[in-house]
């Protein structure tokens, strides 16, 4: 099948390809603007140039109003940066779901995150009406489908397949084993081809997950590590994350530095060599400090990422 590239943009695919490489992937998360001017974000994501696989961009998190993760994911492209492209339900029925979808991989997007979506409730927009015509195991299923030539009623996409990478959140440290197990396994079902993990603080918890469940699936796990700026930081997301719980001998130490976002730092750069022993890479999380995460790897030993050249 040929492919015309009739536009300018770039598709960048190093993502996919370390994936199937089995190399120890890292990535990190970028917000888009709240507004049009994507100056900071770009300056951000510039900072991780070489040092991770690929970005995730974030769509809607907490469902808190910001720029369309698509249009975000395009911008970084442009500025030669591989993103992941976070998709939510909350917001979209599955005709913009699939428009998106097609759109994306039209502008040379191909790594998708697919996300249920947090609560209305949870953001800044309490009033709005959600959507969730689909749930994250559905919109992985349907991106399967659409990577097969079909639509979500099976009518075929007369104009070309998409290829995107498809992969979905876990989180470890879920309350319900059983829960995690069936959640994670009909993810996979469904055509996830990675996972990246809420923030870990339990990695005991971390290690029975890959040993218990993930191991059996051969599918990369990349491990969520947050960058801790102070103690009142840690207590603010203990407070509003659900399902974290960030221990007191981490609060401690970041009440007792002298410097407490150099403490976070190395924090972060212990857990990052926790997670190399356990699964397949991390997912780095340094809210409006991003330009921090190379120094985070430097401390944790990891080596700048070199860009695949499958033959």
């Amino acid at each position: 099948m040929e492919h015309h590239h009739s536009c300018s943009y770039s598709t960048l695919n190093n993502f996919r390809k370390a994936a199937q490489a089995g190399e120890f992937l890292v990535t990190a998360e970028v917000a888009p603007p709240k507004g049009v001017n994507p100056a900071h974000m770009i300056e951000m994501a510039a900072t991780l140039k070489g040092r991770v696989h690929a970005v995730n961009v974030t769509d809607g998190s907490r469902a808190v109003l910001r720029m369309s993760s698509l249009v975000a994911s395009v911008i970084l492209l442009q500025h030669g940066i591989e993103p992941i492209c976070q998709i939510a339900c909350r917001d979209r029925n599955r005709i913009g779901l699939q428009a998106d979808l097609m759109g994306a991989h039209a502008l040379g997007i191909r790594n998708i995150l697919a996300l249920t979506g947090d609560p209305v409730k949870a953001g800044d927009h309490p009033k709005a009406k959600a959507v969730f015509d689909l749930e994250a195991v559905r919109l992985l299923q349907l991106i399967r489908k659409m990577n097969q030539g079909v639509d979500s009623n099976d009518n075929p996409l007369t104009d070309g397949a998409t290829d995107l990478f498809a992969g979905a959140a876990v989180d470890p440290q879920s309350t319900s084993w059983s829960g995690l197990q069936s959640r994670f396994e009909r993810k996979i079902e469904a055509g996830a081809q990675f996972f990246q993990s809420q923030l870990i603080t339990d990695f005991e918890r971390l290690d029975k997950f890959m040993d218990k469940i993930a191991s059996a699936h051969n599918k990369p796990i990349l491990a969520g590590i947050f960058l801790l700026k102070s103690a009142k930081n840690a207590q603010f997301i203990n407070r509003m994350v659900p399902g974290v719980n960030i221990p007191d001998h981490i609060i401690d130490r970041l009440a007792k530095a002298k410097h407490p976002l150099q403490e976070g730092v190395k924090i972060a750069a212990e857990q990052v060599q926790i997670a190399r022993q356990l699964c397949h890479g991390v997912h780095v999380m340094a809210v409006k400090r991003e330009d921090l995460i190379p120094q985070i790897l430097d401390l944790a030993g990891v080596a700048p990422v070199h860009q695949v050249v499958v033959k």
